[in-house]
C-alpha cells in the first residue's frame, strides 16, 4: 500500500465495458520526508490513474494499492486495472509526531 493525494479526475467516455460506471482519479504518491525531520510528507513526483471504489475526493489523502493486489477487492476483481483507492486517510503519525491530519 502507498499513501497518495488525489489531485484530479479522468473522464473517458470510450472504454471497455467492464470499466463503465467506475470513477477514475489522478493520484500522486507521497512519502515521509526523511532528509529533514520525518515531520513532513513529500511527493514522489509520480502520478497514477486509480479506480475509486470508496468515494474519495480531490485534495484528500488516500491509500492505494497497485499491481495484482489492485484486483483483489470485490469491486475490482474482474477489472483491467493496476491502481485502486482502498481507503481515505484520517491521520498519519511517525515517531509519535503527527505528519498529517484530515481537517
Amino acid at each position: 500500500m502507498f499513501l497518495a493525494k488525489v489531485t484530479g479526475s479522468v473522464v473517458a467516455t470510450q472504454k471497455v465495458g467492464a470499466m463503465v460506471g467506475h470513477k477514475l482519479l489522478v493520484v500522486e504518491p507521497f512519502r515521509i520526508e526523511t532528509k529533514k525531520s520525518k515531520r513532513d510528507l513529500a511527493t514522489t513526483g509520480r502520478t497514477f490513474v486509480a479506480v475509486d471504489t470508496i468515494g474519495a475526493g480531490i485534495g484528500e489523502f488516500v491509500l492505494i494499492t497497485q499491481g495484482s493486489s489492485a484486483r483483489l477487492t470485490p469491486e475490482t476483481k474482474n477489472l483491467p486495472i493496476d491502481t485502486v483507492i482502498i481507503g481515505i486517510v484520517d491521520s498519519v503519525h511517525v515517531d509519535s509526531e503527527c505528519v498529517y491530519e484530515k481537517d
